[in-house]
């Protein structure tokens, strides 16, 4: 057995930042450009990026327990926002503590609790946004059931309540103009700066005691779509492109559309999404790049915090978020869809001793993540853990017969209430799913209830516009595909048990 580190053998800090429905796009990529992230471009410069990183699953529940426990959704099968992550299952905090680690949540990881040996009337049971094992909760952010944000802005003099249309107060722009309004709370009142100083109080502390952990998780870019000023006004809308329409001709896509969705984004919006207009679009996704340049101007401050206390050098830094964000394309907002922009997602890895602006290439998953800070805080992953360290590509020497296609899921169905997609397709709630194989040219979507599969050419088709599965000519790599993902899901089902063999 062996022993737990002490404070003096582990190799330093960990600080695992999370963004919360951040797009790939918007900072290595077509909107890079439009929205100024110098600290996340600083940290970027002195790490390495991995330009190829998916999630695995969506939406935010499912993503982060994949990216909490290193499992595929078909293995944790917290499968939906409220569905439980069964209590066996190992995460990167019960992981760590095991390291001699305490590890601190700054937000939160959207994990509902295993019912079992729970009454049916315990409070942790009425939430989704529950606290994964093995953390130590020390801000609470929760978005819908939050109260300590909401209490600060009550302190701080703001009127906060529960509107009848359903809206917090302060998630209403403070004006009459639309979504470019600026919020009713100053900026340094919004949620991601009281986080982030919270965070900072709190963990300033904290470093006289020895190598820590924190997992600092912001909200925001994620809608509702308001922002403080100056943010909500810092990207002129007019600059900006208008995403990509196009869509394929599929019962998918007409599902999605079959009824008013994402009431959320903005305060006002009645879940038309077909009708949202040029003009709206680009005010949208203008607010959307103001609240993360806001994410990004504090992540200066925390970064500056490392740096002036000297902890720079001993901290492992990961940056990356639970899922991407359609923008409009397609006419989709959100991620709760089976193409790309929901799946791509950004990670940046500063790992102490390594060399610095370095880009990865290779396909990398979100179940990559637990792995790489256990194997960087000196514990080996688990054996039922589906990803694998990337500190390797860190070095500059990528690991042997790395994989070649990221696998990912999504389910569409709910045990209570059906949804769009089981009512338009006549699915039920286990038929309401899909299943992705996505290569570097070829993306591959696998839809149970017998819907017809999806096959996109991303080199001639980035946008995933023309969908090629039924077309004779590309037969041979449908075939090809469907194969390799009964493969990719053959080899990596539930590995928690299966290297026993007891009595042989």
């Amino acid at each position: 057995m062996v022993p737990a580190m002490t404070s003096q053998t582990r190799p330093g800090n960990v600080l695992f930042i999370t963004l919360d429905q951040c797009a790939a796009s918007v900072l290595d990529g077509p909107l890079a450009a439009h929205v100024p992230t110098p600290n996340i471009d600083r940290l970027a410069a002195s790490g390495t990026r991995f330009e190829n990183h998916f999630t695995v699953t969506v939406p935010c529940g499912p993503a982060r327990a994949s990216l909490l426990t290193g499992l595929y959704a078909m293995n944790h099968r917290a499968i939906r926002n409220g569905t439980p992550l069964a209590r066996h299952h190992a995460t990167v905090a019960t992981e760590a503590r095991k390291a001699g680690y305490e590890p601190l949540l700054f937000g939160y990881t959207d994990v509902a609790p295993d019912p079992e040996g729970m009454d049916p009337e315990d409070p942790d049971l009425h939430v989704y946004e529950g606290v994964a094992p093995g953390f130590r909760e020390v801000v609470e952010m929760q978005m819908e059931a939050g109260r300590e944000w909401p209490a600060h802005l009550r302190a701080r003099g703001y009127d906060v309540h529960l509107r009848a249309d359903g809206w917090p107060s302060y998630y209403v722009p403070g004006g009459n103009g639309g979504p470019r309004d600026p919020a009713i709370f100053a900026a340094e009142d919004s949620d991601t700066a009281y986080l982030t100083d919270r965070t900072l109080v709190a963990m300033d502390l904290r470093r006289d005691f020895g190598p820590w952990f924190a997992h600092l998780a912001y909200i925001r870019p994620h809608p509702p779509l308001v922002a403080p000023a100056p943010w909500n006004r810092l990207v002129d809308p007019a600059t900006l492109p208008v995403p990509e329409r196009g869509a394929p001709d599929h019962p998918f896509v007409a599902a999605w559309h079959a009824r008013p969705t994402n009431r959320s984004l903005y305060h006002g919006h009645d879940g038309d999404n077909l009708g949202l207009s040029d003009a709206m679009t680009r005010d949208l996704t203008a607010v959307y790049l103001g609240l993360l340049a806001e994410v990004d101007h504090h992540l200066g401050r925390i970064l500056d915090w490392l740096d002036r206390t000297g902890q720079a050098d001993h901290t492992l830094v990961v940056l990356t978020a639970d899922h991407g964000e359609m923008l409009g394309a397609k006419r989709m907002w959100g991620k709760e869809t089976v193409f790309d922009p929901a799946f791509h997602v950004p990670l940046i890895l500063r790992v102490p001793g390594t060399a610095g602006d370095r880009r990865v290439t290779e396909i990398t998953e979100s179940t990559d993540v637990t792995p790489t800070i256990l194997d960087w805080i000196g514990r080996k992953a688990p054996p039922a853990m589906d990803g694998r360290s990337l500190l390797a590509f860190t070095r500059g020497d990528p690991p042997q017969g790395w994989r070649d296609a990221a696998f990912a899921e999504a389910d569409f169905g709910h045990p209570k209430e059906p949804t769009r997609f089981m009512e338009h397709l006549s699915l039920t709630e286990h038929q309401a799913t899909a299943a992705i194989l996505r290569e570097h040219r070829w993306r591959y979507v696998h839809f149970g209830g017998g819907l017809p599969p999806m096959l996109f050419d991303l080199a001639a088709d980035p946008h995933e516009t023309t969908d090629l599965a039924r077309d004779p000519a590309c037969a041979a790599e449908v075939s090809r595909l469907r194969a390799k993902l009964i493969d990719r899901m053959t080899e990596r089902r539930d590995r928690r048990l299966t290297g026993l063999a007891q009595g042989a």
